[in-house]
């Protein structure tokens, strides 16, 4: 797969003790002629920093509002934390990565998603400039989920949106979500121990569906509609998959071993 784009969300879910192994498998795809871009949540440590400073954190439809003091921790957090943890380890394991968030170069342009929500962001827009002059010179780039508004507002971004928005943009190849599930599961499907079965592929019409009947449901509709987003504006393909599992993305992508759920238009 030389020279083809894969975007990868990792998790905020997912992000800890794993964090090394993760990072080796995203060179090993490096390695083997993909260009990675990853794209990072940062919830639990969101969540953690809010909790040690007394800040109450409250959740709309599986979104975090965010007021002006969430907003300066989540900016803390994600471009301060978790994006320096993300860029050391990518350089201690050999590789070359770079540390951005959507604000630089006016990567991620959005408008307000909600007034309810405060200071979260929809996508409007990504400009994929920097992004691929990173890729092109064998840096890894790793994205922050935060944007900024035609008026220079900040907006904390849902970090599965901002991972479709940029794999649209940049009509990557893939477009992978680790997070800390095997798959979507179908609940209305399940095996002889009554388990749900974890679905292989799903179409636009059988999420809405799944959505309509409660299925699908709190942080996994967001990461639905990512994924459908990504599709719609240019990805050719979204696969959601379990990030706990060591070696995921290479089996995924460079051994072509079927695992979780794939996302079809």
């Amino acid at each position: 797969m030389h020279g083809e784009i894969v975007v990868i969300k990792y998790g905020g879910s997912s992000i800890g003790s794993g964090l090394a192994d993760v990072i080796q498998d995203v060179l090993k795809l490096q390695q083997s002629g993909w260009k990675p871009v990853l794209v990072h949540g940062g919830g639990k440590d969101i969540t953690s920093m809010l909790s040690r400073l007394q800040i109450e954190g409250k959740f709309v439809n599986g979104l975090r509002l965010t007021d002006a003091p969430t907003l300066d921790v989540v900016e803390m957090v994600l471009r301060g934390k978790v994006n320096l943890q993300l860029v050391a380890e990518i350089q201690k394991q050999g590789g070359k990565a770079i540390g951005l968030s959507g604000v630089d170069g006016g990567m991620i342009q959005v408008r307000q998603k909600l007034p309810e929500l405060g200071f979260v962001g929809d996508v409007k827009s990504v400009a994929t400039e920097l992004l691929e002059v990173a890729v092109a010179t064998q840096y890894i780039p790793v994205v922050a989920p935060i944007g900024m508004d035609a008026q220079g507002q900040r907006f904390n971004i849902n970090a599965d949106e901002a991972a479709g928005a940029i794999a649209g943009a940049l009509q990557a190849s893939r477009c992978i979500f680790l997070t800390d599930v095997a798959g979507v599961m179908r609940q209305s499907h399940t095996q002889s121990d009554g388990q749900p079965i974890v679905a292989d592929t799903l179409t636009r019409q059988e999420i809405e569906s799944m959505i309509a009947s409660g299925e699908i449901y709190g942080g996994m509709i967001p990461k639905m509609e990512a994924c459908l987003y990504a599709l719609e504006a240019g990805a050719q393909l979204v696969q959601i998959v379990d990030g706990r599992k060591t070696g995921i993305l290479a089996e995924t992508l460079i051994e072509q071993l079927p695992h979780g759920t794939k996302i079809v238009a």
